[in-house]
């Protein structure tokens, strides 16, 4: 046990204990043995027990906004039950971010795997419930009872089963998204659980048997090319521009752990079933590698990392911004993620840095005619977008304020630096 433990993360391990309960869900529905309510059911129950068995007693952390948030959608007008949602949520969330940090800086504890756990899945929980909370207020999902006369005469409003408070539970706590996955709105869960059909789990199970190999692929490349437990000694001991490589290998490092638990959430959602009405696999998946590792725009790496997350984030925050729609949706990532000093700076170095590349790229493509000197300036700005990604990662991730500081006062500032310089300069060249 001790060795599986070092190969993989505790999250994986309860996922992957999880596979087989997602794939009798799958054969069960395939063939019609599990009604619309037992579904709910398996997929709780599934939920519950494996929230108490990952998170242990602060598993309670979570089901006490599920339960509030059920109530809530159901007594509050669909015209404010979004702020309320809003409001009640993200104040649990700080609430419980703002518990860790004080054991953690104040009491000088070390922050156990399951409290980790517990944080992760509420923040995965807050997406669902301020989704389902704008679903409701835009009126594309009705819970009230007194609402369905009133929206059985409006075409193409969606109408929830008689069992709304069941179903609500279990959106809100269904196993194969509660430890991670991609974030599925209420109406897509409701047709995955109502439309089932063979050829289509069929599909789902041979799509998670692929991106289980690509996880354990992934695993395996990192598990062989580095050693983390010597990236802050490295950091903190590096010489000028060794550092830049130090860091990139840092980044790179982290980025295989994301791209492989992506992988593996995916799956697990895919072998329980969830892909049909998916138009294709990659509307489906949070970790599309090629497109973050080729990109030469950090706007599209910033669109690309954790899909479903960044498109929460637009709905939520950037296309109800009247003022400063970027800077607002980067703080509230910030907010949203913790609020570590490190968190902090790296999201607004992050919305500076996007800031940054939309005006320089408008630019580059007037004064660049030449082919050549366009794909120099793909070639550059390539690189570019990968030591500034980089350098915001290690910002969020190294949550410690000595680490950040040691960060910003190496050589890798020069980077996010320089595209502050390149945005100058750009600004006064005229087309």
């Amino acid at each position: 046990m001790d060795s599986i433990q070092i190969t993989f993360h505790p999250v994986a391990l309860y996922q992957l204990a999880a596979f087989p309960c997602a794939v009798l869900y799958c054969y069960l529905c395939s063939y019609g043995q599990l009604p619309t309510i037992l579904r709910y059911l398996y997929l709780l129950v599934g939920g519950v027990i494996l929230a108490c068995m990952s998170m242990g007693y602060y598993a309670i952390l979570l089901f006490t906004p599920t339960l509030g948030a059920t109530v809530l959608f159901h007594t509050v007008s669909y015209h404010s039950v979004h702020r309320w949602a809003f409001l009640l949520q993200m104040t649990w969330q700080t609430i419980c971010h703002l518990w860790m940090m004080y054991r953690q800086y104040y009491f000088q504890e070390i922050i156990t795997i399951k409290v980790y756990i517990t944080i992760s899945s509420l923040m995965l929980l807050t997406q669902k419930i301020s989704s389902l909370a704008m679903d409701i207020h835009e009126r594309k999902v009705t819970v009230s009872t007194k609402d369905v006369t009133e929206s059985k005469k409006k075409k193409g409003l969606f109408l929830l089963p008689s069992c709304s408070v069941l179903a609500v539970l279990s959106y809100l706590l269904f196993f194969p998204a509660l430890l991670g996955g991609p974030l599925l709105t209420f109406v897509e869960f409701q047709h995955q659980i109502n439309d089932c059909k063979m050829h289509d789990n069929l599909w789902s199970i041979w799509t998670a048997v692929k991106a289980c190999m690509l996880f354990f692929v992934l695993h395996t490349v990192r598990g062989i090319l580095f050693d983390h437990g010597t990236f802050s000694y490295n950091l903190m001991n590096c010489r000028q521009w060794e550092c830049a490589y130090v860091m990139w290998s840092t980044a790179l490092s982290f980025k295989l752990i994301y791209y492989s638990h992506w992988l593996l959430d995916e799956a697990l959602l895919y072998s329980a079933g969830f892909s049909m009405g998916v138009s294709s696999y990659t509307d489906f998946t949070d970790s599309n590698i090629y497109i973050l590792e080729t990109t030469n725009r950090i706007s599209m790496f910033a669109r690309t990392w954790n899909k479903s997350t960044a498109n929460w984030l637009r709905r939520l925050i950037f296309q109800n911004s009247l003022k400063h729609p970027l800077l607002s949706t980067f703080a509230f990532s910030a907010w949203w993620h913790g609020l570590y000093p490190g968190q902090i700076f790296g999201f607004m170095c992050w919305a500076l840095m996007v800031e940054a590349d939309y005006r320089i790229h408008a630019k580059l493509s007037i004064i660049s005619k030449s082919p050549y000197i366009r794909s120099l300036c793909k070639v550059m700005t390539w690189f570019q977008t990968q030591m500034i990604t980089s350098f915001i990662m290690l910002a969020v991730e190294m949550r410690n304020l000595t680490m950040l500081m040691t960060l910003l006062f190496s050589y890798n500032s020069l980077f996010p630096l320089l595209y502050c310089v390149l945005l100058i300069f750009m600004r006064r060249i005229k087309p």
